[in-house]
């Protein structure tokens, strides 16, 4: 006589045929399914055998159906660097994927108003189940209430500390910065020099006011400074004020490497040999800091490691789980062939 658990009346078993099947709930397979670590090896090899038995084959729709989400994470952002939101979106889709979910990242207009809307609308319409949220999105004033107001699940990466969301993993920007002004004067320099972020973002006050702190803490003064948007262009103009000075600076601090990229450009213009007479130094650790000639000093920033540990919070607090508290990887100076000390 056939088994009456393989006899499906020519429909394909589902999830809570699986959960009967090994006598526990919906739930708990979905965890399995999700290679969660909170099942037991017993019960995990329990529903391990209902699976094969039953030959399951898991559909992410009909997984969503039966557990009542979607089973979709939204990323929201506004960064324009691609090689950094790259490797952020890898990150999350590593983990979203290993945990049986889908990632759909949406760009936030910045520039325009109504900044928390925006997110929440994005929210709706996609159904998602929670959002990782990026900077500089995250410190968008207010809206970690309003997403617990509609009590969407938010994860979010910030240099600062922000009240309201789930779980705030935090990038100890401002440190980091000081770290480059105390290696950048380690190397003799004096004639010291900035091209900053936009001051409207945190990460960039945050590195500008970790930079001058440090230099200060010295009795050093900063020789200039230029604000940028961490675009190329503000790179090239930033190098052209702060190489025209009438004492030029030694060594230039740029608050990302795609601004740095415009120093070394800048710097290749004018004669100016790098590292010999002129040290730059960046912020980002993204593939452009290798990709360039010579290969540029920076702070590295953990993004992918930081993305997937994020991820893993979030789909823990959908799932009603306790996230896990996992160090988040530091920040740290790389040194390159952009940096020496000075030679005047």
């Amino acid at each position: 006589m056939d088994d009456p658990q393989l006899d499906f009346g020519g429909s394909e078993p589902t999830i809570a045929d699986v959960a009967n099947a090994a006598g526990v709930s919906i739930r708990t397979v979905s965890r399995v399914l999700n290679k969660s670590p909170k099942v037991n090896k017993d019960t995990r090899e329990r529903i391990q055998a209902a699976i094969d038995k039953l030959n399951f084959k898991p559909s992410l729709r009909a997984r969503a159906l039966a557990i009542g989400r979607s089973l979709l994470i939204g990323m929201v952002h506004h960064d324009r660097n691609a090689l950094v939101l790259d490797t952020v979106q890898r990150g999350v889709g590593q983990e979203a994927t290993r945990r049986g979910y889908e990632v759909i990242g949406h760009a936030v207009p910045m520039a325009e108003e109504g900044g928390i809307g925006h997110v929440l609308d994005f929210a709706r319409r996609s159904r998602v189940d929670g959002l990782v949220v990026l900077p500089p999105v995250s410190g968008i004033a207010g809206l970690p209430e309003a997403l617990k107001a509609e009590r969407i699940h938010a994860v979010a990466l910030s240099s600062v500390p922000i009240a309201g969301y789930g779980t705030v993993l935090l990038s100890p920007e401002r440190e980091a910065a000081g770290d480059v002004a105390r290696y950048l004067l380690s190397l003799g320099h004096r004639r010291i020099a900035m091209i900053t972020g936009p001051q409207a973002m945190m990460s960039a006050c945050e590195r500008r006011l970790g930079f001058i702190a440090a230099l200060e803490e010295t009795g050093t003064p900063l020789l200039g400074e230029t604000e940028g948007d961490y675009s190329l262009n503000a790179g090239i103009e930033g190098a052209r004020t702060l190489l025209s000075l009438p004492t030029r600076p030694t060594a230039i601090f740029a608050a990302n490497d795609i601004m740095a990229a415009g120093v070394l450009k800048v710097a290749a213009e004018r004669g100016i040999a790098v590292p010999a007479a002129l040290t730059v130094v960046g912020f980002d650790g993204s593939l452009l800091a290798e990709m360039l000639t010579p290969a540029l000093t920076t702070v590295v920033r953990p993004f992918g490691e930081m993305a997937r540990i994020a991820t893993r919070h979030l789909i823990d607090l959908i799932e009603g789980e306790q996230p896990v508290d996992l160090d988040v990887p530091p920040l740290r100076l790389r040194e390159a062939q952009s940096s020496a000390p000075p030679s005047l």
